[in-house]
């Protein structure tokens, strides 16, 4: 058999035989291009579970913790009624903080970079979350903490609500706030999942 033949053989055994099918093509680029595209998500796995992240041209918007198979319909639902009813999937525009996720995880970063759309919180909710993402990798504040540096030292209650109410757990660190006396609070993830970002971080917890 001849190189030429045997080829030919090896394509046309190939999937798609001589004349392969064209590779489907990103609708969600197509979207983008057409002024379709509003809010781009995608999905992946993690120490603390599966979660769905959310961006829009302005930068992340969201970080939603999927618990089961509603989960995930339930946050796309709230971005379509609050942001915009034009959400695609598009795990290529989510690559930037799915790698600082992974970078994170795996003990290699200890900042976030992302750029941020905050237009999910508002007033003094926003300012505690701000304040919040200001605490240092590896340290931890208080709610009368993060209240006080939001503006309203005895506003710790309100600041629990806005914290339990995060759009952005992880990348906005609730996580590191905890009770005055050091016990761990609430969190919207589940007290579990707050113990292994701590511990992530090097802080052990009861």
């Amino acid at each position: 058999m001849t190189n030429d033949n045997h080829n030919l053989e090896r394509a046309l055994a190939a999937p798609g035989g001589l004349f392969p099918e064209p590779p489907l093509p990103d609708l969600s680029e197509a979207a983008a291009a057409a002024g379709l595209l509003d809010i781009a998500y995608a999905t992946l796995d993690s120490p603390v579970g599966r979660i769905m992240l959310a961006n829009t041209e302005r930068g992340l918007v969201r970080l939603a913790y999927l618990d089961d198979s509603e989960d995930e319909d339930v946050a796309l639902s709230d971005l379509a009624a609050k942001l915009s009813p034009r959400v695609l999937e598009s795990a290529r525009r989510l690559d930037e903080p799915r790698r600082e996720l992974d970078e994170y995880f795996s003990g290699r970063r200890r900042q976030f970079e992302v750029a941020l759309d905050w237009r999910l919180t508002h007033g003094f909710g926003r300012r505690v979350l701000r304040a919040t993402a200001r605490i240092p990798y590896g340290l931890v504040s208080t709610y009368k903490g993060v209240a006080t540096e939001a503006g309203s030292p005895r506003g710790f209650r309100a600041a629990g609500n806005a914290l339990g109410s995060n759009p952005l757990p992880i990348i906005v660190p609730c996580h590191r706030v905890l009770h005055a006396d050091g016990g761990l609070g609430g969190y919207t993830g589940g007290l579990e999942r707050k113990r292994v970002l701590l511990a992530v971080e090097g802080r052990a917890t009861s």
